[in-house]
């Protein structure tokens, strides 16, 4: 198979869809790979690095996907790359579709075969594609947090740890899945006071039995977020239904109810936000504020840390790449349940039925 990779246009997205070792993998496995000029520069991997292991380079996105079979990526295709991709090109990146019509509109007529990492889902629900970039993204959420808590950021002024004599800040976590767990981590460590919210019992004694004393667990229902936050410095919105769009926890007649200069980062971003009044923010232009409280949800998070987040991603989804390259998308995804469910668009039709009902479109039950 002809396998291209691009470089990313995001702005300030400096990751690149595979590393050199995942490079070298699918050549040994018998593919070509051709990568735009420049395309992991953001990643620590320079043009020699991918010529070492084999690949062949390309001046410009256009020639990468006019000679691709498969594309891999790792963020969604943007307007200026709509026209770019043919019918029956495979395009195996993260989509989050459910928070972009104008997104699933244009793949639908594209009539690609778009492989969804964030939907691909193992037996026991877990998301093996999502989690490499879920725990980069809840590292982050905390760090960003503690930063925009800084008065001259706008935030109220708080350490997020305290010090000897001083209380440190409320900080409270929406959702206890992987971006939870890892923001929740990160605030203990930092001294906060956390509490985090699910709807899972049986989450929340894992959560109670593998945390350290500063972190707390609450039942997760509308009464107790509303109690909950309004003594809180820091939200953290971590809450994700796989390949749909995730619920508005927060409303936005809830933030008369926060103190001014709080601090809302919503990791959700990506799938409409937990928070009423989330929109995506970019990393050169990461918040705005809104009735006093501050709010943070640039929905590329990972991209600030190319160099960890390249690498992680890439070893999540290597072995998948070769299956499909080695088998064709259609034998791949039959012999493999978790794989297909990762196809959202198959040649101009809606497979995955979330993305449907986000939109009230048109859904196809799966045939291949």
């Amino acid at each position: 198979m002809i396998i291209g990779i691009p470089k990313e246009i995001k702005e300030s997205e400096h990751r690149v869809g595979m590393t050199p070792s995942g490079v070298q993998a699918l050549i040994q496995n018998g593919h070509a790979v051709y990568v735009q000029n420049s395309a992991g520069q953001g990643s620590g991997h320079s043009d020699d690095d991918y010529l070492s292991v084999g690949a062949k380079l390309l001046k410009n996105i256009e020639e990468v996907y006019d000679i691709s079979e498969m594309i891999i990526k790792v963020k969604e295709p943007l307007k200026s790359e709509y026209s770019l991709i043919k019918e029956g090109q495979i395009i195996y990146t993260y989509f989050h579709f459910a928070s972009s019509l104008e997104l699933t509109n244009a793949m639908v007529d594209s009539k690609s075969i778009c492989i969804a990492y964030e939907t691909v889902e193992n037996y026991d629900k877990s998301l093996p594609l999502l989690t490499p970039m879920s725990e980069v993204a809840g590292r982050m959420a905390a760090q960003q947090g503690a930063k925009f808590l800084e008065k001259h950021q706008k935030g109220c002024g708080i350490l997020l740890g305290g010090v000897p004599g001083v209380s440190p800040a409320k900080a409270i976590v929406l959702g206890g899945g992987v971006v939870g767990t890892q923001s929740a981590k990160m605030l203990a460590g930092l001294g906060a006071d956390v509490t985090i919210l699910d709807i899972s019992l049986d989450r929340l004694r894992e959560l109670d039995d593998i945390m350290p004393k500063n972190v707390k667990t609450k039942f997760s229902n509308q009464y107790n977020i509303k109690q909950e936050i309004q003594n809180a410095h820091l939200v953290i919105g971590a809450v994700l239904i796989a390949g749909a769009k995730a619920p508005n926890l927060i409303t936005k007649n809830m933030l008369k109810d926060l103190r001014k200069g709080t601090v809302l980062v919503d990791v959700a971003v990506d799938q409409g936000g937990c928070f009423e009044t989330t929109k995506p923010t970019t990393h050169s232009s990461p918040t705005y504020i809104i009735d006093d409280v501050l709010h943070y949800s640039v929905a590329n998070m990972p991209g600030a840390v190319p160099m960890t987040s390249t690498e992680a991603l890439t070893n999540a989804t290597i072995a998948y790449a070769i299956e499909i390259a080695n088998k064709g998308w259609k034998k791949a995804c039959n012999e493999n349940e978790p794989l297909k469910k990762g196809l959202n668009i198959i040649n101009g039709d809606i497979v995955y039925k979330a993305v449907a009902e986000a939109f009230d479109l048109n859904y196809t039950e799966l045939n291949i």
